[in-house]
């Protein structure tokens, strides 16, 4: 009975949705082979800006991409859900912002954003600070937060839980800013 048992917990984690994925965001896969592309890609970008791993702050580079791809699966969802349009003139400007940053790529690249994906992420970053307007300006950052929350991914037990603290709805670095270029700015730079 116990062997049967464990049959069905296997059966269960292992459902055809979820083969050969990294996380499965509601309708959304993220496949396995997605996050270990964008992993090479991201670190590559890391070198190219004189960055490594180890600026990570002990965060694999595999857990930064994903976390990154969740968030911006749950994003488009929630913007979707809420017929949020988005332009590629605000996403040009979201994406050469440098933020508290020397470059707009090192900006991307505390927030686990690979080069290639810069238009998704700006895309969802200003879509969420539509999104709030829309819920209501800064009141409405609670009610972006629990939408936002609300919708669960499922992540593959490899690469082990990811950082809810780390969200779209509660930006913040995924590295240490000081490491990404401006020590003294890190305590005081707005997250995100």
């Amino acid at each position: 009975m116990a062997a049967a048992a464990a049959g069905l917990a296997l059966t269960a984690c292992s459902s055809p949705s979820s083969v050969g994925a990294a996380a499965v965001v509601g309708d959304d896969r993220i496949t396995v082979s997605e996050v270990n592309a964008d992993a090479q890609a991201y670190k590559a970008a890391l070198q190219r800006n004189n960055l490594s791993e180890a600026d990570l702050g002990g965060i694999p580079v595999s857990h930064v991409v994903l976390q990154r791809l969740v968030n911006v699966a749950v994003t488009e969802q929630l913007l979707t859900r809420y017929n949020v349009q988005v332009s590629e003139t605000e996403v040009d400007a979201a994406i050469k912002d440098p933020g508290q940053f020397q470059s707009a790529e090192i900006n991307l690249l505390s927030q686990g954003v690979v080069p290639s994906d810069a238009r998704d992420y700006g895309r969802a970053m200003v879509g969420l600070a539509k999104l709030q307007q829309q819920f209501g300006g800064e009141s409405g950052q609670q009610r972006l937060a629990q939408e936002f929350n609300a919708i669960k991914p499922v992540v593959n037990p490899r690469y082990g839980t990811l950082n809810p603290q780390r969200s779209q709805a509660n930006p913040g670095p995924f590295v240490d800013a000081g490491r990404f270029g401006k020590p003294s700015d890190a305590a005081q730079a707005p997250q995100g």
